[in-house]
């Protein structure tokens, strides 16, 4: 079973605001795209950042081959117990998501 970072060109995390977070995965091809969209169950991906389901936040965009998540941070951006200010670590942990 390969891991998400295999079979795309891209996964990248970014502050949507300091109480978001946004992780796009960039499948680089229409091929790509269709074998990881399906496959990338929204219930897998709030498992893994340890988020309700109902709270994560998906857009498909089939014309660009990418995915987009957005779910509320786990704290406050640049509070004291922020240790990620750029949710730059929650694309490192989605892509080595089993696919």
């Amino acid at each position: 079973m390969p891991m998400l970072r295999d079979l795309v060109r891209k996964v990248a995390a970014k502050n949507a605001g300091p109480f978001q977070v946004t992780v796009d995965v960039f499948c680089g091809s229409a091929e790509a795209y269709a074998r990881v969209a399906p496959a990338l169950s929204d219930r897998a991906v709030a498992d893994l950042f340890g988020i309700a389901p109902q709270v994560l936040r998906r857009f498909d965009i089939p014309d660009l081959h990418v995915v987009k998540f957005s779910m509320p941070r786990p704290v406050v951006q640049g509070s004291r117990r922020d240790r990620d200010m750029h949710g730059a670590q929650f694309a490192t942990l989605l892509e080595e998501l089993l696919i």
